[in-house]
């Protein structure tokens, strides 16, 4: 699943090729979709702003709409210059949203609706959110109070719970927690004050930290995840996907489980983290 740092990054990007221009052209295979273009043609309007909030997309057009999508597991975005071949086949195309210079192809998207601009402070799936890692205004604080409030539960899982906060995924869910050397096991209530700032400011730090101007890509399966700062990319992680490799730091093989109610797996070192 993209995590927030992919989708804040390919926000940018749809932000960079759409912004401030006129719709050409609009299709979906969506039925729920199509409808609102044959009631209030989106065609015509002006692409006003593409941004992330957590792992959703929202795509501003004038006239008070918003196009939300979510990812999932394998929904992107692509963009290409009219004419040019996709990468993917029109099988996979779920929306396509045209301008004079860039097309902008959603493909393999699970999860898309038109929300009125006016209406997105009470949907139901983004007021829910905790507060967002890549946000200028993240509230650490409530953050932290999110995290604590779900003490009887192990701290992986919480890190996963996009109510407590929004952007991190399974990826920087391992990784966070070894940076902070913290059981993934352990049970929120057992963590100390420094051990669950540690993981709030780290998450945040990480994430940021992938979205710098450098590391920009055009699609949300290109995304770059780097936590340990080494250039090679077979020493980009700390843990994740590297189940019997040697830990960086004391070299006992890294070990994997599944975890929580969705099975998802954490990756840990035994003697960093315990």
């Amino acid at each position: 699943m993209p995590e927030g740092d992919t989708i804040f990054r390919a926000a940018r990007t749809l932000q960079r090729a759409l912004g401030g221009k006129v719709v050409t052209g609009f299709e979906s295979v969506f039925p729920h979709l199509t409808r609102i273009h044959e009631d209030a043609p989106i065609t015509g309007r002006t692409v006003e702003s593409v941004s992330a909030c957590g792992k959703h997309m929202l795509m501003a057009f004038s006239g008070d709409l918003v196009l939300r999508t979510h990812m999932r597991m394998n929904g992107s975005w692509h963009i290409y210059r009219p004419g040019e071949a996709w990468q993917r086949g029109r099988r996979d195309m779920r929306i396509v949203v045209k301008t004079s210079d860039f097309v902008a192809v959603g493909f393999s998207i699970p999860v898309a609706e038109w929300i009125r601009a006016t209406a997105i402070a009470r949907h139901e799936e983004l007021r829910k959110l905790g507060p967002d890692l890549l946000a200028d205004d993240f509230d650490a604080d409530e953050a932290t109070r999110r995290v604590r409030a779900r003490g009887d539960t192990a701290i992986a899982d919480v890190l996963l719970n996009q109510r407590v906060m929004a952007g991190i995924g399974n990826v920087y869910k391992s990784e966070v927690l070894f940076a902070c050397r913290v059981d993934p096991f352990a049970l929120v209530s057992t963590l100390t004050d420094e051990q669950v700032s540690c993981l709030v400011s780290t998450a945040r730090k990480f994430l940021r930290a992938n979205v710098s101007e450098g590391l920009a890509a055009m699609t949300t399966y290109l995304g770059f995840r780097k936590t340990t700062r080494r250039d090679d990319p077979s020493e980009r992680l700390w843990v994740y996907a590297r189940v019997g490799d040697p830990c960086r730091r004391c070299s006992s093989p890294i070990k994997i489980a599944k975890q929580g109610r969705d099975a998802r797996l954490t990756y840990w070192c035994p003697a960093c983290q315990f």
